[in-house]
């Protein structure tokens, strides 16, 4: 570590960047301000232009900050400039909530293109992605960039040429879906994306933390059994407390031995005769799924289908998913048709998608609550950059009490009394469940609510937009809404590819006078970053506003992450709670629970990065194969008397054809039995390593190293083993006739993390333990 990061560790926050130098670059770019007016727009772009040969970062903030008064009508402040600059510089940029963050990353984008790198700009979603692409264009169009977006539905063509831009606007998922695919194409004219460059990412801390732990996968059509509708009605009719019991934290579920009586009388089978294996882990995941999992809390039905909500943003999360297993066991529950089931064919998770590429850096309002995370695991630091204009939001004390119905009560006072003044009030819920049971209590009170949640999210932007009209009251589901800006007196439709304009000023005069838009929390939630975010709503640009937290003792964060700790003081007639030591209970129970998180990042590093060497390893073969003529040398050398023979018959260039289609697929079907067996040792090794004392991670790496190490003998093998079989005739070789077939279907989806007893889940059982006994 350099003496200047020791010496920044010592005096300030770990991660914080010195804005200095950037605040000398802007000043002079101030200074160039009024001789970059004078030139046409043709001479602007010839400007820019220039830039690809010297590097000029005054230049460039002077030069993009008149495109963008030209062509979108918004001169970057000061402060956007230094944004930009972080961002130039390999930073994530740390930028409140309506400070301009989009402007700011087009601007570097653009900076990075100029300097001949290609530039990957990472959103949350389809729709920042296309909005972002669209609106920024004219700018980019000026500076001399081209720029390109990618969504779920684009084709592989619209791909390849979103690809080819300078600037590409995608969600990470698309990015990592698309690397997936290229890792498996049998034909190079079937890649798509480009080597890595640069990685822009809106939204870093979600993205790079938050989403950290979720793989993206990529799967192949395989026979794989539906869930028994029978364990599903078995399991509904059993009872807690007699039949099954779970863990403190509701993460686990297992039978008593009364249950598995039960559920051997009714199935009339011996549960753990060794043949009856698979009836058991059926048994145990349609009890998770009944249990553990909650319909508005955990998913929704829509259209037919089971949909995940997304821990952390409260929308559904599109392409996301369970492990099949437990999936098929939710679909079967909600009595619905199963969905498509298949192999891993090969998985990536984002923290290893994002560290391929050489150059990183990104933009979030918290970034300073999670910069350790970023420094540890992807080496970034964090620049502060200050508001345009004071932040005067007022974040007043949580008031807690002591059950969830009277917090709830007080919560709807609270908006009565803000209504009644005209104040806009914006709501955040924990779940769907919440925002829906806390709607109807507002209806009930006679007041006029819009509710966003999972099941319309499809609405999010125009409700988002409205929720600052005077009078509003806004229930949102967690931060429903990022992306959006909140503005004073309600946002009036932008015509497309522009920026929301400003409320007339009378509506947002009236909303100010009654203070601004009011944000209330309806309970903590499992980090204070996302505590921060949904505050972040009001007081953007120097708005008035307010927040304030409504908790209760019976906040899940607190049954799950502190469920020994007891308040010595009674709560008053309304249920309120003053005393100081029940308040620390709450915070004690956040910490707790980020904590964990932390450690559940650390450790899906720690497995993911031995695999992820591995893979590295196989790629650099596969792309010698894919992309030259290694896999006939090779064929020719292991079988020189059948390569000859099919040479001769069906010609020197279908036969290397036929070897390199072999090769590849050995090579992704050894792959794909690999990622099976480790997941399989994964889920063992905590087991068999536990009795006797020792680190399971250890003990993964022994059995996984050699397992490795034999993965490309093995694809060689059988690739020789397969080419001798082959037969040919002067049309050709066929190779589904030699069993090369390769999947029917394939599809792409994020697994969600696994929480029937994964390995992970299970080897950090203890950790809520440790974490509780820091005492205050």
């Amino acid at each position: 570590m350099a003496l200047r990061d020791r010496l920044r560790r010592l005096v300030q926050k770990p991660g914080s960047v010195d804005l200095a130098p950037f605040r000398a670059v802007v000043a002079e770019a101030g200074a160039r301000e009024s001789r970059v007016r004078e030139l046409s727009d043709a001479g602007l772009t010839a400007a820019a232009e220039a830039l690809r040969e010297e590097e000029d970062l005054a230049e460039l903030c002077a030069l993009g900050r008149e495109a963008a008064r030209r062509t979108l009508g918004e001169r970057p402040f000061d402060v956007q400039l230094l944004g930009t600059l972080a961002l130039l510089s390999g930073h994530v940029a740390e930028m409140a909530t309506g400070e301009g963050k989009t402007l700011s990353g087009a601007l570097a984008a653009a900076g990075y293109a100029l300097r001949g790198r290609r530039v990957h700009v990472m959103s949350v979603n389809d729709y920042l992605a296309r909005r972002d692409a669209e609106w920024m264009g004219p700018l980019y169009a000026m500076l001399g960039v081209t720029a390109g977006w990618i969504g779920q539905s684009s084709t592989p063509g619209e791909r390849r040429a979103a690809y080819a831009a300078d600037v590409t606007y995608a969600p990470v998922s698309e990015v990592g879906f698309d690397l997936l695919r290229d890792r498996l194409a049998t034909d190079p004219a079937d890649v798509v994306q480009p080597e890595p460059s640069v990685a822009l990412i809106d939204e870093a801390d979600s993205v790079l933390v938050d989403e950290a732990m979720v793989p993206l996968v990529l799967a192949g059509a395989a026979d794989l059994d539906a869930a028994d509708p029978r364990y599903a009605d078995l399991v509904r009719r059993l009872r807690p407390g007699l039949h099954y019991s779970t863990d403190d934290e509701a993460r686990n579920v297992q039978l008593t031995p009364a249950g598995t009586r039960e559920v051997e009388r009714v199935l009339g089978v011996d549960l753990y005769a060794p043949e009856n294996l698979r009836t058991l882990t059926a048994v145990n995941v349609a009890l998770h799924a009944e249990v553990l999992l909650h319909r508005d809390v955990d998913y929704i039905v829509r259209d037919g289908a089971v949909k995940l909500i997304s821990e952390s943003r409260g929308r559904v999360a599109l392409l996301q998913r369970w492990p099949d297993g437990l999936q098929a066991a939710v679909e079967a529950k909600e009595a619905l048709e199963a969905s498509p089931s298949g192999e891993i064919l090969d998985s990536i998770t984002v923290q290893e998608l994002i560290g391929r590429y050489p150059v990183r850096c990104g933009m979030t309002g918290t970034a300073m609550a999670v910069s350790g995370q970023l420094t540890e695991f992807y080496s970034l630091q964090i620049a502060v950059i200050p508001p345009n204009r004071p932040c005067v939001r007022e974040d007043r004390p949580d008031r807690l009490y002591a059950t969830t119905a009277d917090k709830e009560v007080a919560i709807v006072e609270e908006v009565a009394a803000a209504h009644a003044t005209g104040r806009p009030v914006l709501i955040g819920t924990g779940d769907v469940a919440e925002s829906e049971r806390l709607a109807r209590s507002l209806a009930r009170a006679g007041l006029d609510r819009v509710v966003l949640n999972a099941k319309n999210d499809a609405e999010e932007a125009a409700i988002i937009a409205e929720a600052g009209a005077y009078g509003a009251i806004t229930v949102s589901t967690q931060m429903a809404g990022r992306g959006t800006d909140i503005r004073l007196g309600g946002s009036p439709a932008a015509a497309p590819g522009t920026a929301p304009a400003d409320a007339a000023g009378s509506d947002r005069d009236r909303v100010a006078a009654a203070g601004g838009l009011l944000v209330i929390g309806t309970g903590r939630y499992h980090s204070s970053r996302l505590d921060d975010q949904l505050r972040g709503r009001a007081g953007r640009q120097g708005d008035p506003g307010a927040s304030v937290f409504f908790t209760s003792l019976q906040d899940d964060l607190v049954t799950r992450y502190a469920p020994d700790e007891k308040p010595r003081a009674s709560s008053d007639d309304d249920g309120l709670v003053t005393d100081r030591g029940a308040h620390w209970i709450v915070g004690h129970a956040q910490r707790v629970a980020e904590g964990v998180d932390l450690e559940l990042h650390r450790n899906t590093w720690r497995y993911n990065h031995l695999i992820g060497l591995q893979r590295r390893e196989l790629l650099a073969e596969r792309s010698a194969v894919l992309h030259g003529d290694a896999a006939d040398k090779a064929m020719a050398a292991a079988a020189p008397d059948k390569h000859a023979e099919l040479t001769k018959t069906a010609g020197a260039e279908a036969v290397a054809a036929a070897a390199r289609q072999i090769v590849l697929y050995q090579m992704d079907r050894c792959w794909a039995e690999h990622l099976a067996y480790l997941a399989d040792l994964r889920e063992g090794i905590h087991l068999r390593s536990l009795g006797r004392g020792l680190d399971p991670l250890v003990e993964f790496n022994r059995e996984a190293v050699p397992a490795g190490k034999r993965l490309l003998s093995d694809a060689r093998k059988r690739s020789v083993a397969a080419f001798e079989a082959l037969t040919a005739t002067e049309d050709g070789i066929d190779l589904e006739a030699a069993g090369l077939k390769r999947p029917s279907a394939t599809w792409t989806y994020l697994v969600h993390d696994n929480p029937f007893g994964s390995m992970d889940e299970r080897a950090l059982r203890g950790l809520i333990s440790m974490f509780k006994g820091r005492r205050r």
